[in-house]
């Protein structure tokens, strides 16, 4: 399976920007993906999980009121809608999940906020104050 990122790019505080991640390659309606991020210093962060297999989805806290995870079977894509960004999310964000849908159905609580072993390439998030 391949995971390819697109979307991220430089944007004022309190903008937007939609993310999305392609999941090329397998079984789409087995995934889970989970959307992570990883600050300049800092370990990787789950913050956001779609489970294509019985809908589930999850949040960190610290996002919960400012990002929308949603998915497009039709397209094999997983979107994150980003809105009222601050400067502290200024961060690689990558999607990541199982590395193939053999001993799917996968689910959130398997791949986020730990689990995941196969990852995009990340796009870059940089929001300016």
């Amino acid at each position: 399976v391949q995971l390819v990122e697109s979307g991220g790019g430089l944007v004022q505080a309190g903008g937007s920007l939609r993310l999305s991640c392609v999941v090329s390659g397998d079984k789409f309606e087995d995934y889970a993906i989970g959307w992570f991020r990883q600050a300049p210093g800092k370990g990787r962060e789950g913050i956001s999980c779609v489970s294509n297999s019985d809908g589930d989805i999850r949040y960190a806290g610290s996002v919960k009121d400012r990002f929308t995870v949603s998915t497009d079977s039709a397209k094999n894509t997983v979107y994150l809608d980003m809105h009222n960004l601050k400067p502290e999310y200024t961060a690689i964000y990558y999607c990541g999940g199982p590395r193939s849908s053999q001993g799917g159905p996968y689910y959130c609580q398997m791949i986020w906020p730990h689990g995941a072993d196969h990852w995009g390439q990340g796009t870059q998030v940089t929001v300016s104050a």
